[in-house]
């Protein structure tokens, strides 16, 4: 028995037949191609047919802008929760990727005026695309388990730094248009046939930044590999998600080498079209659980404690 509602911004990127499977309510991003205003998802039009569309758009050259999730929209779309006495989730992709985290944050300071009886808990996930699908569905299972809306809150905070996101990006010249690297950077990188290998990193909020570059499609695959391996933890109990923009038959051989790894459950799908405009076509990423991504901050926090520490005891 559901005794809350989750919801989740399309960044989130959770496929439809999860979508269907947790009575999930999708909150959709909107994506203005070539002047036309479009919803990145709607319930009844399959993902795979707006995602393909849309990247067939963007290799064509098509003119693409994004846009954040305004406070109105959020609180539109779970206002019929709270009427009906339930409490709400709402979970949202890294307030470090985007200004939707803030407005879902307003939104719900004006929702609790409006309902006092009830609560709304807002999760920035700390990742994007299926990093953040993989969280949000874990609280559905853990839902359905019988925790409450606060401890599923408490969990999802907990174990985000949790999910590792890497993203092999395929064209610079997307990144560029978004801002992400110069024009310069971008002409010499395709010369030289640079991959850059993106994860959502250790900071506070979790940004999208750049984890290596590598020479070549086929190094930087290797090195999201070689991430995996390094960070995952619990392989064969776990879900591991990969997204591509439009590039199934690389997402097919990466589920081979996780599923040679002993990788059991793999989900694939397209990348979600918000953040995916900004990474563009061929794009490929992957997510799975593991150690926490702040291990590095914690470490140099106890080594600076350390030091402090040695310095006292000298004096």
């Amino acid at each position: 028995m559901n005794t809350f509602d989750i919801f989740a911004d399309s960044g989130c990127n959770i496929p439809d037949a999860l979508v269907k499977k947790h009575g999930i309510s999708v909150v959709p991003y909107l994506i203005t191609v070539n002047g036309v205003d479009k919803l990145c998802y709607e319930n009844d039009i399959p993902f795979d047919e707006l995602a393909k569309a849309f990247y067939a758009d963007l290799r064509a050259g098509a003119e693409v802008k994004t846009s954040l999730i305004g406070e109105a929209r959020f609180e539109e779309a779970v206002t019929p929760s709270l009427q009906a006495g339930k409490d709400v989730l709402l979970f949202t992709i890294s307030s470090g990727i985007s200004g939707t985290h803030a407005q879902a944050v307003a939104a719900k300071e004006e929702l609790e005026k409006k309902f006092p009886k009830n609560k709304v808990y807002v999760i920035d996930t700390a990742n994007a695309s299926m990093g953040s699908c993989l969280i949000v569905t874990k609280v559905a299972d853990l839902r359905d388990m019988g925790l409450s809306a606060g401890e599923c809150a408490e969990w999802a905070k907990n174990n985000a730094y949790k999910l590792n996101s890497y993203v092999v990006v395929d064209d610079l010249k997307f990144l560029r248009k978004g801002g992400r690297v110069s024009a310069v950077a971008a002409i010499a990188g395709t010369l030289l046939n640079i991959k850059p290998v993106l994860w959502a990193n250790d900071t506070a909020p979790a940004k999208l930044a750049v984890f290596t570059k590598e020479r070549g499609r086929k190094k930087a695959l290797a090195t999201i590999l070689k991430a995996f391996d390094d960070k995952v933890e619990n392989l064969a109990d776990q879900t591991v998600a990969i997204a591509h923009a439009d590039c199934l038959n690389d997402a097919n051989e990466l589920a081979e080498a996780l599923k040679a790894r002993g990788v059991k459950d793999i989900i694939i799908d397209y990348y979600d079209l918000c953040t995916g405009a900004h990474a563009g076509p061929d794009t490929l990423a992957l997510f799975f659980f593991g150690k926490d991504r702040r291990a590095k901050v914690e470490e140099a926090q106890k080594k600076v404690l350390f030091k402090s520490r040695k310095a006292e005891s000298a004096n």
